[in-house]
């Protein structure tokens, strides 16, 4: 079965994700277009450097033709992001990167993006998966793609110029130069070095590089920047005493930061600084979008100047969605995904890179430093998160017990109230916890947040002692 989740199909190579199922995903879509009278105007089609991708992309845009749907195809490796903008760019009705984002190296899968440059929403991706599994492969037609090239039914297109322009044209390229920043790069084995190497040079930056080549198995590491992957970035920037590091996911879609001391600086974090900098240094106007597992900084930050933060489900679509319903400033999650007003509606780690950059060189002071204030003035919040794996039955008992039968555990301090959004959310005065399954995995996740990591360690672990978790 293929099965949609917060962020496009996802699936272990060789297990889900096999050549058959992409030719049913393609079909599927392929169907959608025809009946939405928007084959000939076509899509934008990606991929990454995760294992089998190039190919995986081959064998999905064969049905594509097949199915007589004009494709657009970035014939190199590239980030996610620079799909969703050609797709915008370019009016074109959908688009697809073949990428796992951050999952572990033996998964892969399929983004699906809608016009405007938009993660797909809900129920399109809900009725291409029902399509998906109707379909009888001997229905499926297709087309070799280099027969297809010849035919002009799939054109090689080059977008990575005007994707990058768009991104220098939006930061102030002249406050870089004048600062000079020595940053350390760590792709993490993904696609953002070229990008990114060719915004920080245009700026003048000083750069070193660690983590380049193409390995399809991220180094035996996770392609996520978290403080337990980013060690050899952190060892990096002491070394190269730069004034930070700066890492994204294999899809260069999220952010990971170490600061010029070699600490990690959260995501959470990140995302205040970069919400408050826009509000004082560039005079923005409007509120900030968060999901239900993010930093409630961007709450305090927001109610001082006299905005609001609204709160989403998990999934970065209900995020651009609410951005652009109530013309936010800023929209971001935990993990290090964040997007800005006047950027493409999805997150983006090289736009995003580029306003962290930006905004030390406008304020001339030391990341640290900067992290520091933010606490003095709005007050301290820090996160824990932990994942398990599940089983069917774990998944089940823990639905039952939480979301269905709504039981909690005896909690220590007042409760204000309790939110059933996106799994199951406690709201304390001073913070909150949240379990919830992940929606691209078999996992259950349960984050916190509290004045102290200690306090907010102890919810998390209450919690997971609730439920029976190791």
């Amino acid at each position: 079965m293929i099965r949609f989740g917060t962020g496009g199909w996802r699936a272990v190579i060789g297990d889900e994700f096999t050549r058959a199922n992409i030719r049913l995903v393609a079909a599927a879509l392929a169907r959608r277009m025809k009946r939405e009278g928007c084959a000939e105007k076509g899509l934008c089609v990606g991929y990454d450097r995760r294992f089998l991708s190039r190919e995986a992309l081959i064998w999905f845009c064969e049905v594509l033709a097949g199915e007589g749907v004009n494709v657009f195809f970035v014939n190199m490796s590239c980030p996610t992001p620079q799909i969703m903008f050609t797709v915008r760019e370019r009016k074109l009705p959908y688009g697809a990167m073949v990428t796992a984002s951050h999952n572990p190296a033996v998964w892969n899968g399929i983004k699906l993006f809608t016009a405007g440059g938009r993660d797909a929403a809900q129920e399109v991706t809900e009725a291409i998966q029902e399509e998906a599994n109707r379909i009888r492969p001997e229905e499926i037609r297709e087309m070799d793609f280099e027969a297809a090239k010849a035919a002009g039914i799939i054109r090689i297109i080059d977008p990575r110029d005007a994707y990058l322009d768009s991104i220098l044209k939006q930061v102030n390229t002249g406050a870089i130069r004048e600062r000079r920043l020595r940053i350390v790069l760590d792709p993490m084995f993904g696609v953002s070095l070229t990008g990114l190497l060719t915004i920080l040079y245009s700026c003048r930056c000083d750069i070193d590089v660690i983590n380049d080549r193409h390995d399809a198995f991220f180094g035996r590491h996770l392609p996520a920047p978290n403080p337990e992957t980013l060690v050899d970035l952190q060892y990096a920037v002491k070394e190269h005493r730069a004034d930070v590091g700066i890492a994204t996911d294999g899809d260069a879609d999220r952010l990971g930061i170490i600061d010029e001391k070699g600490t990690y600086i959260t995501a959470n974090e990140t995302l205040a600084l970069l919400y408050q900098y826009l509000l004082e240094h560039k005079n923005w106007k409007g509120p900030a979008v968060r999901n239900i597992a993010t930093t409630h900084l961007l709450d305090r930050i927001a109610e001082a100047h006299g905005e609001r933060c609204i709160e989403v489900p998990v999934g970065f679509k209900h995020i651009s969605v609410a951005m652009e319903r109530h013309d936010a400033v800023i929209g971001g999650e935990s993990s290090g995904g964040l997007t800005v007003k006047g950027h493409i509606a999805g997150k983006d780690g090289l736009y995003a890179a580029s306003l962290l950059v930006e905004m030390l060189s406008v304020s001339g002071k030391p990341l640290s430093a900067l992290v520091q204030e933010l606490y003095a003035r709005y007050g301290e919040m820090h996160s824990a998160e932990y994942d398990w794996a599940l089983t069917p039955e774990k998944k089940e008992e823990i639905h039952r017990l939480v979301m269905t039968d709504r039981k909690l555990p005896g909690f220590d301090r007042p409760v204000d109230r309790v939110s059933y959004l996106d799994g199951c959310k406690v709201y304390f005065p001073d913070g909150w916890v949240i379990i919830r399954f992940s929606g691209t995995e078999p996992r259950v996740r349960i984050f916190a947040e509290a004045p102290s990591v200690k306090e907010a360690d102890k919810r998390v672990r209450k919690m997971a002692d609730f439920v029976n978790l190791p």
